[in-house]
């Protein structure tokens, strides 16, 4: 158990990915945490089971993902006696996480300022979905297709594809988790809390980085094109083994290209001005693609990757899950506990050592 947050107390009245999964970074940090669910209608992620799940177990391995070493309260906010014992929970604590539609909170009578009152010292840490002035239902797929990944991920055949994750979800979690910590940062200078919010619209296009900038430089509008990268080449090709297996190449530099070319026996490639340089293999990545296909096809996979990660050259196959678990490494990323009495896994939110 890591306990660098020990003595830190945690209200997480949140619900679904983003919120609380904020909760459990702060559970695996040694914190206290306790989730507040309505008692007649919980959170909604306990019902979002896979077919092959038990329909009647309280949870679902969705829920699972995100809920890691929590006590769980049921309170009706609409409840007065449960109101005051809600009250004095955020009394008695250091962070409260919620993601209240808009209304809610004045609804409650637990606005800020109330918060505040009851404790100078809480810091009050929102997710909502378009700001907070915003009553828009937000879900993770409508906002992958508003901020612009849906419209990029994929390949001309397919359209638009949503990334297989809550891709924005996680990335304003990691938002807010920043802003909490440097507002417990900030406490310890002045003493008071703060109130802090992140919505889903803002995490999802801050994520654009280089594609965003791009276009804004150059007014390319991305195009679908499957795992490649409009910048670099090869990078996010696919290859087909020997034994049948799938590889790719991020080969980043003109250096990674040669070494590339020489396991390979294509060392004519880094002299050719079509593939010399990293522009000029963007532009000609298609001929490149199936002269080196035509390479890799010759050799097993593990005999090919141990070439080049020997040589630096970062290479990889592509692994499903089952694949991914098999590995040690994977396998010390997993965390267990009961609850209602159900064994339950999910990854660490906390991987740095």
């Amino acid at each position: 158990m890591n306990e660098t947050l020990k003595g830190i107390r945690v209200i997480d009245a949140s619900t679904v990915l983003a919120g609380p999964s904020v909760g459990t970074f702060f559970a695996e940090l040694g914190a206290e945490v306790i989730k507040i669910e309505h008692p007649k209608h919980p959170d909604v992620t306990r019902s979002w089971k896979l077919p092959s799940e038990d329909h009647d177990s309280p949870i679902s391995a969705y829920f699972s993902s995100i809920n890691y070493l929590k006590k769980y309260v049921a309170l009706d906010l609409k409840n007065p006696v449960d109101l005051a014992t809600f009250k004095d929970y955020t009394g008695n604590s250091d962070i409260l996480i919620t993601n209240f539609k808009l209304g809610d909170a004045e609804k409650f009578g637990i606005e800020d300022d109330v918060l505040f009152a009851l404790n100078p010292r809480l810091i009050i840490g929102k997710i909502n979905g378009y700001g907070a002035e915003s009553d828009r239902v937000a879900y993770d797929l409508i906002l992958q297709a508003e901020s612009g990944f849906m419209s990029m991920n994929g390949t001309p055949e397919s359209g638009p594809i949503k990334i297989p994750v809550a891709m924005i979800d996680v990335m304003a979690a990691h938002h807010l988790k920043e802003g909490i910590l440097l507002a417990l940062y900030q406490r310890e200078k002045t003493g008071v809390g703060q109130s802090l919010s992140v919505s889903l619209y803002d995490a999802a296009v801050s994520s654009l980085v280089n594609q965003s900038s791009n276009y804004l430089m150059t007014q390319q509008v991305p195009e679908r094109i499957g795992s490649l990268h409009p910048n670099i080449a090869p990078y996010g090709e696919l290859f087909t083994t020997k034994d049948g297996s799938t590889i790719t190449f991020a080969i980043g530099s003109d250096e990674h290209f040669a070494k590339l070319c020489a396991v390979l026996e294509l060392d004519e490639l880094a002299e050719d001005e079509r593939y010399a340089s990293n522009q000029a293999r963007v532009i000609h990545r298609a001929s490149l693609h199936q002269l080196i296909g035509n390479r890799v096809v010759l050799h097993d996979e593990p005999s090919l990757l141990s070439k080049l990660q020997a040589l630096h050259v970062p290479a990889g196959k592509v692994k499903n899950l089952e694949e991914v678990f098999k590995s040690e490494a994977a396998q010390a990323l997993i965390r267990a506990e009961e609850i209602s009495g159900v064994p339950t896994k999910r990854i660490t939110s906390v991987v740095f050592k």
